[in-house]
């Protein structure tokens, strides 16, 4: 794969700016089993009259409002909790209850919910356009780049408003859940235009990670694609995505992002998608997708390591040893042409 970025636009650092917008944050858990909110101990004490394990029919309440392409099941939790939920017209907190689709009424701030049929779009960003799909100050999101009949979708984790690249729109929330979620380790591949070319030592701090408020940010791989006087490309593999992590962490080593792509997100690539433009996955894909999203993530291929590997202490890249040379000689006196018998 080749950088689409020109590496002359590191004549371009002063005029470009970072991006500001901060992504809405997950809601804080309680870290203790033990220390749960008032909320959580009152869904968890709730009587759950309709809990019906015996009943294969009947689904679990987040899964059915994830499938209808609400949001990722995490996110329906919340919704749950926050008593806008309602079945068979009556509010219901319990996270533990199972419900049937098609018999009991489910509503979401008094909307029926309806088991859609599954999509799947692979859409380009551009920079400028934003993640959510609630905005109040009115600005382009990645859904609006979609036509309106394809019905309610949402994006598969974020891109920062200045970041640009590969995005997986859906309503198939439980599969976003198994995408999203840092513990299922989706390798997320990027693209980064930055100022100054970075020495080996500083990809390896990048490796080893680096401390901000909100804790350790890593890299799990980075290597360099393509190096000038001013500028250089690196390509930064993530496996979990805290707020403008690339681009705080290159601010901290001293070298500014001035652009930034993903270029891939588990086993979907980017490819010759054309910035702002989208395109439904193919059946390959969707069934490659589907798969890497069941697989145990201790047992998925990672990203290629760096041919430069690790420094040797002292900030030097490790050299290799010459060689022997062999004692035998290979040049010097003239070997003595012995006579052949009869000729002495």
């Amino acid at each position: 794969m080749t950088a689409d970025f020109p590496i002359d636009d590191a004549d371009e650092l002063d005029e470009l700016e970072l991006d500001d917008a901060i992504p809405e944050k997950p809601r804080d858990r309680a870290t203790s089993k033990n220390a749960r909110s008032p909320r959580r101990r009152k869904a968890a004490e709730a009587p759950a009259e309709d809990l019906d394990e015996a009943d294969t029919s009947r689904e679990r309440l987040q899964k059915v409002l994830a499938a209808g392409g609400l949001a990722s099941r995490r996110h329906c939790e919340e919704y749950i909790l926050d008593g806008r939920v309602t079945v068979d017209g009556k509010v219901v907190t319990a996270l533990g209850i199972k419900v049937d689709p098609e018999t009991q009424k489910v509503c979401v701030d008094g909307e029926r919910i309806k088991i859609e049929r599954r999509q799947y779009f692979l859409v380009n960003k551009p920079p400028g356009v934003i993640s959510t799909n609630a905005d109040p100050n009115g600005r382009t999101r990645v859904i609006d780049l979609l036509p309106p009949w394809k019905g309610r979708l949402f994006t598969v984790g974020r891109l920062d408003e200045g970041s640009e690249g590969l995005l997986l729109v859906t309503n198939d929330g439980d599969l976003a859940h198994r995408l999203a979620h840092p513990k299922f380790q989706v390798e997320r591949v990027y693209r980064a235009l930055v100022a100054g070319v970075p020495a080996d030592e500083v990809l390896h701090q990048l490796r080893q990670g680096l401390y901000f408020t909100e804790g350790k940010f890593r890299v799990r791989d980075v290597r360099r694609i393509k190096s000038s006087l001013k500028s250089s490309i690196l390509e930064l593999v993530l496996t979990e995505g805290q707020n403008r992590e690339i681009r705080r962490l290159l601010a901290r080593v001293g070298h500014k992002v001035m652009k930034l792509k993903r270029v891939s997100f588990g086993p979907l690539r980017l490819g010759e998608l054309v910035t702002g433009a989208y395109r439904p996955l193919s059946t390959a894909e969707l069934k490659q997708l589907q798969m890497f999203a069941a697989s145990d993530p201790a047992r998925r291929p990672q990203a290629r390591r760096p041919p430069s590997g690790r420094p040797a202490r002292g900030g030097k890249t490790p050299t290799r040893r010459p060689s022997k040379k062999s004692s035998r000689p290979t040049g010097g006196a003239k070997s003595v042409k012995r006579p052949r018998r009869g000729e002495r």
